[in-house]
């Protein structure tokens, strides 16, 4: 599959899911929502007329908005001495988020429109029961033709709790209930083949097909006030959600009218298109939404069984155990140069894998006592990256 298509096969394949699009995904940044007196009210009520735009088209729409720290640290008037502790950056959150979401509530209401606030942590995703639970409460504020605005929560969020970032946030949730499309509204305007500030022969890229390494690393063309890490995050949130079947834009959010354009068919940004195989929800729940928990690096037999054949992980292939899991939780499976190329539910706990690792499945039951499976890591259970 190619990852570049011309710019008419890009305009007519783009403006067809475009057309299609009836559940979207609207992710911004504090790149956009903020300048240097504070919160950016112009950008602000921009963004909600062009999401009552899509309601009153028909559409649902959920807004994942940062912004929160930026807007408490405008309310008290704090200059930090140097970088932003966590204990700082949760404090300054817990000021800004009400801010944050009056100035949403009074911009929404210009245009007609009702919001509800949903702030989630890791843990409200990677637990199955509670996944469901956001799903169903995302859904019921769609029956009630409410615009759900959606930020992480950093006031109680630690390391283990965290998404990273907002686009990955946003990649979760537009998974989570089925969206056709996830739209990244930030300070660029897109992708580009190199780099145009030394390139005059550099071209944006409108299109798409596949995220490959090739395009993860066009994320060092872009200049930005996030960095070259902000935009790889926003490249690997478009290929989560390819996988899940959906399309993602990354573009320019301080674009007026910005949405009125791509839902109308202009060539703007970078558009990503769904992946030609969708992953099943479970398995792409286990792929993007769990936070592996360790390692096992796998003999180069190991790891063509189970990339090529098809096949579940056997202790025999195991050549080390790295970190500390339990019985069910996520587990990276990697080469022998440490290159992580597949993710599954572990059937053993590390200690135990540590004690069969490199033995036939019939010493199981000698090596433990026991022999709860025969495999370490079920094929049904088992994800390739």
């Amino acid at each position: 599959m190619t990852i570049q298509m011309s710019r008419e096969d890009g305009l007519y394949y783009r403006q067809t899911l475009f057309d299609k699009a009836r559940r979207v995904v609207i992710k911004v940044g504090s790149a956009i929502l903020t300048n240097e007196n504070g919160m950016n009210y112009e950008v602000i009520d921009n963004i909600a007329r062009e999401i009552a735009f899509l309601r009153n088209s028909g559409r649902e729409v959920i807004l994942v908005s940062s912004g929160a720290v930026a807007a408490g640290r405008k309310k008290i008037s704090f200059v930090p001495g140097g970088e932003l502790s966590i204990p700082e950056k949760q404090a300054l959150a817990s000021i800004g988020q009400s801010v944050l979401m009056h100035v949403y509530d009074e911009a929404f209401a210009k245009h007609g429109q009702k919001i509800a606030q949903l702030l989630l942590t890791h843990s409200d995703l990677s637990h199955r029961n509670r996944y469901l639970n956001v799903r169903n409460t995302l859904k019921t504020l769609f029956k009630f033709g409410v615009i759900p605005i959606i930020n992480e929560n950093d006031t109680v969020s630690v390391e283990e709790l965290r998404f990273g970032d907002n686009d990955t946030l946003g990649a979760l949730v537009s998974n989570l209930i089925e969206a056709d499309m996830f739209i990244c509204l930030t300070d660029v305007v897109g992708l580009y083949n190199g780099n145009p500030h030394n390139d005059p022969k550099a071209k944006p890229i409108y299109t798409v097909a596949e995220v490959t390494p090739e395009i993860e690393a066009m994320a060092g063309n872009v200049k930005s006030a996030l960095g070259t890490g902000g935009m790889q995050s926003k490249i690997r949130a478009a290929k989560m959600v390819s996988a899940a079947g959906g399309s993602s834009f990354i573009g320019p959010g301080r674009e007026p009218d910005i949405l009125k354009q791509l839902f109308s068919g202009e060539l703007i940004g970078t558009f990503f298109f769904p992946s030609a195989s969708k992953l099943p929800s479970r398995k792409h729940w286990i792929a993007y939404v769990l936070k592996p928990k360790g390692k096992l690096i796998l003999d180069q037999g190991a790891c063509y069984a189970l990339s090529k054949n098809g096949k579940s992980l056997l202790p025999s292939g195991i050549n080390q155990v790295i970190g500390d899991f339990g019985v069910g939780d996520s587990v990276e499976c990697c080469d022998q140069n440490g290159d992580v190329f597949a993710v599954g539910l572990i059937n053993y706990s590390s200690a135990d894998i540590a004690k069969i690792q490199g033995v036939q499945s019939h010493m199981i039951a000698e090596l433990l006592g026991f022999k709860d499976s025969e495999e370490v890591m079920h094929r049904d259970n088992l994800v390739l990256l």
